[in-house]
């Protein structure tokens, strides 16, 4: 019995090393939308400590996330225990992170793609959300320069196109 409990806790210590040093940002929200997890990848990007951010609202930390958008996406996570997406193609970002990477990207800021999830307790209610937060600037960034080689190769055959009438 005793070695069952040392086994659980160093799992549960594994667990929560890992959760602190995903490259995801993770962060757990209240019905309030108060901060009550902040791992690694949020520090990282947003400069701010877990213990700057638990228990404060996400709106007075991040000003620039409207409350009545936000809790009108969050508001079927709690309510229907069902997922919520945010992709950067509608929105860039959430988190207005710089790009980490200023030498081998071209891009100012982070893109992001966002999923918030329930976190159903042990009555079967939604007390807590989580949110993961994905760097998908690499993608984005392919994405616009494929983009802008298509219109510069779709003008460049249409001057041909011209050329030749």
């Amino acid at each position: 019995m005793a070695n069952e409990a040392v086994d659980d806790m160093l799992e549960f210590h594994w667990i929560i090393d890992m959760l602190q040093t995903v490259d995801v940002g993770i962060v757990v929200l209240d019905r309030e939308f108060k901060i009550k997890m902040w791992n690694g990848f949020m520090e990282s990007h947003s400069g701010k400590l877990p213990s700057e951010v638990r228990d404060k609202a996400l709106f007075s930390i991040f000003p620039d996330i409207k409350p009545d958008w936000f809790a009108q996406k969050a508001k079927p996570v709690f309510e229907l225990k069902t997922r919520a997406f945010m992709l950067w193609e509608q929105r860039p970002y959430l988190f207005k992170f710089s790009n980490y990477r200023p030498i081998t990207g071209c891009e100012e800021f982070m893109y992001q793609n966002i999923i918030l999830s329930p976190l159903v307790s042990a009555t079967g209610k939604v007390e807590h959300i989580s949110m993961m937060i994905y760097d998908m600037t690499d993608i984005a960034s392919g994405k616009k320069q494929l983009e802008a080689l298509q219109v510069m190769q779709s003008e460049a055959l249409e001057r041909g196109t011209k050329s030749r009438a």
